[in-house]
């Protein structure tokens, strides 16, 4: 939580290095880390090259979403997938693979907004206006929770992030002073946009650190530096498409992702250690994205086999969701609610199905009776 108030500045930050704003790292020390990056990435691209135009749309689709309502999850902030997902299809004219279609509120509307500008403008220059109006997009209604604040604009006031009850919080860090924030920006801007010689991904690792070092808006800090570092891997890859998420990654391991971000404020300003934990954090996203991929690909193996397979909109509707990862068991009384039909239609769509050896009935009987697609394993509950 981010708090505004009175605060006593004392020399003990990353900002007040004699250095400041150059961070050192030793190359030597990340260097393992940055050469398993390229090995996972070529790998991972490589993987994607076998597969056809709609999968890749696919799995498009499910790294950009995740990663939008991932960020977001990550501050506590909760917005629904379905509605991301139908957003960025429409948006970028994809496929939702027979996704009901759902619209997101204003707020989940300008998250999506922050977001894809960023990713898909990556060539664009970062300016003090772009970052204003992704602020905005984020507070279209000038407030965060109860609390108004200023929107579209640099802080003006002193930010602190500290934890814990009313009367006994634990500060975790104190920002630069408001009114350092301006040049502090503006030396930032110029970095991200006239560096050359760092290694882009590592690039992208400093600049999400100085970024959230400056802290420079009331609130909204860590998702904007989160589209930060998500524009510079989109430069590093020279392409808007990403099939990754690092901020699903990063969710995951939120707590270690505070932990490393608190210790490479403090005031040494040697950032080994960060940088080497973002770099084989970005390793275990796309680690991830290649689990996905094989998925993606059991997935169309298997759509290949049924494609001359006669299936009815209720059908279609269950095999995509169940494709998706369906969570938990798959009864009749699921499917006949989930697409609004009587039971006695949804056993008969499911009957089938088995007919033609697409579904697989459980050997429980009766109410524990479940099905499950032939040939390809399910998720765990």
């Amino acid at each position: 939580m981010a708090l505004k108030e009175a605060v006593v500045y004392a020399k003990k930050y990353i900002y007040d290095g004699d250095n400041w704003p150059g961070l050192s790292f030793d190359e030597s020390a990340v260097r393992d880390a940055l050469s398993q990056v390229y090995h996972v990435h070529g790998r991972l691209f490589g993987r994607l090259d076998s597969l056809g135009f709609a999968v890749k749309n696919g799995l498009l689709l499910s790294a950009l979403s995740n990663e939008i309502v991932d960020s977001s999850a990550i501050e506590g902030e909760r917005i629904d997938l379905r509605s991301v997902q139908s957003s960025v299809a429409r948006r970028l004219g994809l496929d939702t693979g027979g996704l009901d279609e759902v619209f997101p509120d204003h707020y989940t509307e300008g998250v999506i907004e922050m977001a894809l500008e960023a990713s898909q403008n990556y060539d664009m220059p970062v300016t003090k206006e772009r970052l204003c109006n992704w602020h905005g997009a984020l507070f279209p209604t000038g407030r965060s929770g109860n609390y108004r604040i200023t929107v579209a604009a640099y802080r003006t006031e002193g930010m602190q992030i500290v934890s814990g009850a009313l009367g006994n919080e634990k500060v975790h860090y104190t920002a630069p002073e408001a009114n350092r924030v301006p040049n502090e920006m503006k030396s930032f801007i110029k970095w991200v946009e006239t560096e050359q010689r760092l290694d882009p991904f590592v690039k992208a690792s400093i600049a999400h650190l100085r970024f959230e070092a400056i802290h420079p808006f009331d609130d909204g800090n860590g998702r904007i530096g989160r589209a930060i570092a998500d524009l510079l891997l989109a430069r590093a890859e020279k392409s808007a498409k990403r099939y990754y998420s690092l901020s699903s990654q990063l969710l995951k391991e939120r707590n270690d992702y505070y932990k490393q971000l608190e210790w490479a404020q403090k005031l040494s300003g040697e950032i080994d250690q960060w940088v080497e934990w973002f770099l084989c954090c970005l390793v275990r996203a796309m680690e991830t994205s290649e689990e996905s991929i094989g998925k993606a690909i059991q997935k169309s193996r298997l759509f290949d086999m049924w494609r001359k397979t006669p299936m009815n909109d209720r059908q279609q509707k269950m095999m995509n969701k169940l494709f998706e990862g369906f969570k938990g068991k798959l009864t009749t009384d699921k499917w006949a609610k989930i697409c609004k039909c009587s039971h006695d239609t949804a056993l008969r769509d499911i009957d089938d199905l088995i007919t033609k050896g697409i579904l697989l009935r459980s050997p429980e009987g009766g109410r524990s009776t479940s099905y499950d697609i032939v040939g390809m394993g399910k998720e765990p509950e």
